[in-house]
């Protein structure tokens, strides 16, 4: 073989690599957005089984206050009936607003209020919360990563042929991203 031939061979042989390279790395960061997705999907799976039992422990001191109880079961089972990104982060939006609603009117009863099983679910609430806005951050660095990695020359000349596509953030909403109205106190 010729000196020509030889010099042919290992430019392919390097884009060859190149793109192997360039394609798991893709694949890896497509891998670390679905398991941040996993994580933030656990966080939410579990305040969706303890939001029952919250319902349940308010209905024996609030039972008239129906239409806010309501809203709440209404909102919780449209974020477990959620599927894409974009639903899920909407419906989990409706619920925080709804689950707002009923800490709300715990404060009209202070007998609820001082219930230690409901004190324990409000805490446990409230450790969840705390959890899922971790995982969500988490997610969308991920999502910004690998948003990032797919437009970036050169993997940007392959993402699109290797079918990797922009992923979804999992968003605040419209309301609490432009940081929507701050509770008042007032003593």
């Amino acid at each position: 073989m010729s000196n020509t031939a030889w010099i042919v061979l290992g430019v392919i042989a390097v884009l060859v690599i190149g793109l192997i390279m360039i394609y798991n790395g893709l694949v890896a960061m497509r891998q670390r957005v679905n398991q941040s997705f996993a994580d933030v999907d656990v966080q939410l799976r579990q305040r969706h089984d303890l939001v029952p039992n919250l319902v349940e422990t308010v209905k024996g001191y609030a039972a008239h206050e129906r239409g806010t109880l309501e809203d709440v079961i209404k909102a919780r089972n449209a974020a477990v009936s959620a599927q894409a990104t974009g639903d899920k982060a909407a419906a989990e939006n409706m619920l925080t607003g709804a689950l707002g609603k009923l800490f709300a009117l715990a404060e009209a009863y202070p007998d609820l209020k001082a219930n230690a099983n409901f004190q324990q679910l409000q805490a446990e609430l409230s450790d969840l919360e705390n959890k899922i806005a971790a995982s969500r951050r988490f997610f969308n660095n991920s999502v910004q990563e690998y948003n990032t990695g797919i437009q970036r020359f050169p993997a940007v000349l392959l993402a699109g042929a290797f079918g990797f596509t922009q992923m979804q953030f999992f968003d605040l909403g419209g309301e609490r991203a432009t940081g929507g109205a701050a509770p008042q106190v007032k003593f």
